[in-house]
């Protein structure tokens, strides 16, 4: 799968359309993405910090497409843990997702979001569903 197959899933999605997501780089069990700050992101008015939702978003989809290659499909999340390191606030996001860990079951996958100073926002790491489709 190339990054143009990545940003068509991406388009086909009105959610992820409207993340502003844009496909930065794609390879070797790993994805990096940049995600278009949008006024509607914000949780906090008088500091303009970015709702956390937000954030797990973006840890959840750069987790999960690090898997594309692999799978050729995006594929379910089971569980996902978030950790948040400090405010982010007005500005474009960075995400940056890899495989840990390559299974018949389920996969393990981590991500990381910055901000555009490249500060390390948030991070996370989740368990994906990786058997075949049922036909």
């Amino acid at each position: 799968m190339k990054a143009a197959d990545v940003q068509a899933i991406i388009a086909r999605s009105p959610y992820l359309s409207w993340l502003g997501l844009q496909v930065i780089e794609l390879g070797n069990d790993e994805i990096t993405v940049k995600a278009t700050w949008r006024e509607e992101w914000v949780a906090n008015p008088t500091v303009g910090q970015t709702q956390g939702g937000i954030l797990a978003a973006l840890v959840d989809f750069a987790a999960d497409f690090a898997l594309i290659e692999r799978m050729g499909r995006p594929v379910p999340t089971i569980d996902m843990r978030i950790d948040y390191h400090r405010l982010a606030k007005r500005g474009d996001l960075t995400a940056k997702g890899r495989v840990i860990k390559l299974g018949k079951q389920f996969s393990v996958c981590e991500a990381q979001v910055y901000d555009e100073a490249g500060a390390l926002i948030a991070s996370g790491r989740g368990a994906y569903l990786t058997t075949a489709p049922d036909s």
